[in-house]
Formats: structure tokens, C-alpha cells, sequence
């Protein structure tokens, strides 16, 4: 069995409009030490990462603390907005979620988020097959590859986690790659900016 340790990353720097390079605020920093106390004990080998600095934030004091290195994969990067600027984001990602192919001009759709996130997933459970991974990520990929393994996972519990920062969630996986479990481990609260 491999277990894979979710982690969407904590709470952001609004006012840093780069994706790639939008840090953690503050408040985010200090609660990436409530990740490394919840997963301390979990038995963590290897630690994967989007290439976002606020997701290898999220997971540099586990890593520290595990004395492990954190490897990136591009592909759990966040979805590409596109031509979207922050106007009626809720209408925007309720339409992403009704029609997995909507995307705006230059855009992803969920459909393509979830294809790359889980093309990811699959090459680290080959890789690490057997093994404890934390892989950190951002809410909508992390979204896209719960539904993929559970599609009671819609915009409904999207929504439900979009105030989540940091949210761990373990899935557990059989060596063909099936997922046999699922759970909620840290959730912490804050307020969507």
C-alpha cells in the first residue's frame, strides 16, 4: 500500500498578484508547524511539491524536520486561470465545475487541471510504490484529483474547502493505483482572499 499525505498549502499573500511567486503570509508561515506536528510521525519518505513558492513554503519545515529534500513536479501547479482577474469568481469556478471543458481565453479547463494532476500522482505512486509521500498542491488541483477518485467531490466541496489553509487529507493506494481510503487529517481555517 502507498499513502500520499495531500497538502494544499497555507494561507497565501493576497496582495501578490504573481502566481509562481505569491509567498505565504505570516500567519500562513506559522501554520506550517501544525502540518509538521500532524504529520511528524507519519512515516513521510519522500516529499513532492508544485514548483509555487507558497506550496514549498507549506512543506519546508516538514521537510527540515524530516531531513528530507522536496522534489518538484510542475504538474501540481495550480490551474491557469487565463483571462480571469478576480471578477465573480464564484460564477467563474460554479461554471468550471458544472462543465469540466469551460475555461476562459488562454485558460485550463478542470478537465486538462485534473489530466496533468493526476498524470502526476500516478508517476510518484510508480515511483514510490509501498512508500509514505506528502505531496503538496493547491485547492482546485487537489479538488480535481479527489474527484477523479471520489465524484461525490463537486463544487459543493470545493467550496467547502476554499477556506481550508492549510487542509491535509490521506489517501491510501493499492499497488495497481486504485484508492481504497480517504481522510481528512488537519484543517485549519481561514479566510479566502
Amino acid at each position: 500500500m502507498t499513502t500520499v499525505y495531500f497538502i494544499r498549502h497555507a494561507q497565501s499573500d493576497r496582495f501578490v498578484h504573481d502566481d509562481r511567486t505569491r509567498p505565504l503570509t505570516a500567519e500562513g508561515l506559522a501554520d506550517t508547524k501544525q502540518i509538521t506536528a500532524a504529520l511528524r510521525d507519519a512515516g513521510i519518505a519522500h516529499i513532492l511539491s508544485s514548483t509555487y513558492k507558497r506550496t514549498l513554503q507549506t512543506v519546508d519545515d516538514l521537510a527540515d524536520m524530516l531531513g528530507l529534500c522536496i522534489e518538484t513536479d510542475e504538474d501540481f501547479r495550480e490551474r491557469n486561470a487565463g483571462g480571469w482577474h478576480g471578477e465573480n469568481f464564484l460564477e467563474f469556478i460554479r461554471q468550471q465545475w458544472a462543465d469540466f471543458s469551460y475555461h476562459i481565453m488562454d485558460g485550463e479547463c478542470l478537465a486538462d487541471v485534473q489530466k496533468r494532476s493526476i498524470a502526476a500522482l500516478q508517476r510518484a505512486l510508480d515511483k514510490y510504490s509501498g512508500q509514505v509521500l506528502a505531496i503538496a498542491t493547491h485547492g482546485t488541483a487537489l479538488s480535481t484529483m479527489l474527484h477523479y477518485y471520489d465524484p461525490s467531490w463537486q463544487f459543493d466541496r470545493f467550496m467547502d474547502i476554499l477556506d481550508a489553509m492549510p487542509y491535509v487529507v490521506k489517501l491510501c493506494f493499492d499497488e495497481t493505483g486504485n484508492c481504497l481510503s480517504m481522510e481528512e487529517i488537519l484543517r485549519i481555517e481561514k479566510i479566502y482572499q
